[in-house]
């Protein structure tokens, strides 16, 4: 009982001279502060997945009432149009120097050929570079064309609208859950607080450590009846406090004050989800620890660290669109599972009963990694 009772209080005061450290470093804190704020308030408002204002140019050859009709559809917020153009390769110029998104081509005769019933032909050129944009573009022009042409061949038989109901068709009824006004905002801001707690649980773990052997502190800890154990135990600790009060300022803060994030499930689950998190990602810096010298190098192997840690979660693109080598490497990736997890709470209000499996690998994961940190850390100290 007495060991334990003094192991207990060498964990406090270890966790407390850490905490002190990182009080000292106004720069850190102010760069914590940024991140944890008004980075992720401009990943929730500034990036969008949604076709905005696509510049929008016109090369009507037909000049008719029809022609008027469908440039008509071409409307805000989606589109906006640019202007006319009198050749078509004047539309090729205006694509290639990036001034227009979207190039519409009516044929002439159009009119004509829509009230014979002949087949008509109608040319979009769309800019996909940004293939994200490109795609939505193609996709949304392709829709107004169908349903321009659906109505034209109602017209044409003398089909009034409000009849269309009587006639035989498939109805799609969709229901989309969680996020039922597809609001970007509430994904991007999450997986930017998501990112953020994995860069710093990368490295803080790993400057604490680093900055003990550049003042020269390590030596002065070795000789203490300390073990490694509770050298670097104490600091992570100290830096998982540090993050959790970090993402508390961003729920509370950013998420839910300024994007109006719905919080559906138990936060007091996320923040055990986190924790665990935190202390798997910690090995990870307690490893490069081991290996820098300097807090320049200990940044540069975090940053190296976090770059495939992002490529492999799903945050950017979805496993299913990804090779099948890649998604099997995405199990080593303890911020797959995080996601996982953390949208499931977040957005879903799902439990452990649904999460056991995303918490075990992470669980796992973690256990193997400060393992090896510790490991790591304690035969440098031999």
């Amino acid at each position: 009982m007495t060991a334990l009772l003094v192991w207990l209080r060498r964990l406090r005061v270890m966790t407390v001279k850490e905490l002190l450290q990182f009080s000292r470093d106004g720069a850190l804190i102010l760069f914590m502060v940024y991140a944890f704020t008004f980075d992720i308030y401009l990943a929730g408002s500034g990036v969008h997945f949604e076709l905005k204002s696509a510049a929008t140019v016109i090369h009507d050859s037909d000049r008719s009432s029809a022609s008027r009709e469908l440039i008509d559809q071409f409307r805000p917020p989606s589109f906006r149009i640019e202007g006319t153009i009198e050749r078509g390769a004047e539309g090729t110029r205006l694509l290639d120097e990036g001034k227009a998104m979207v190039v519409l081509d009516i044929p002439p005769r159009f009119q004509e050929s829509l009230l014979s019933g002949a087949p008509t032909d109608l040319q979009i050129r769309v800019d996909a570079s940004n293939s994200v944009l490109g795609l939505f573009a193609a996709n949304f022009c392709s829709r107004i064309a169908e349903s321009f042409g659906f109505q034209a061949g109602l017209k044409r038989l003398g089909v009034a609208p409000d009849r269309v109901k009587y006639l035989p068709r498939v109805r799609n009824a969709y229901r989309v859950w969680f996020n039922p006004n597809q609001n970007d905002t509430w994904f991007m801001s999450i997986a930017e607080l998501l990112n953020i707690i994995t860069l710093f649980a990368i490295l803080l773990p790993a400057c604490a450590m680093v900055r003990e052997k550049e003042r020269g502190t390590v030596e002065q800890l070795l000789v203490t009846p300390l073990t490694s154990f509770q050298i670097m135990f104490p600091k992570v600790l100290a830096m998982a406090a540090v993050i959790l009060a970090g993402t508390t300022m961003s729920l509370f803060g950013v998420l839910r004050y300024c994007f109006h994030v719905p919080f559906r499930g138990s936060i007091l689950l996320f923040y055990a989800v986190t924790l665990l998190y935190v202390f798997t990602t910690a090995g990870l810096g307690l490893v490069i620890s081991t290996l820098a010298r300097n807090l320049g190098q200990a940044g540069m192997m975090a940053i190296i660290t976090y770059g495939p840690m992002i490529f492999l979660s799903g945050a950017w693109s979805p496993p299913e669109a990804m090779p099948r080598f890649i998604r099997t490497m995405m199990l080593l990736s303890p911020l797959h599972y995080y996601i996982d997890a953390s949208y499931g709470v977040l957005l879903k209000g799902a439990g452990i009963n649904l999460l056991w499996r995303s918490i075990l690998g992470m669980g796992a994961l973690g256990g193997t990694l400060f393992t090896l940190g510790v490991w790591r850390m304690r035969r440098q100290f031999e």
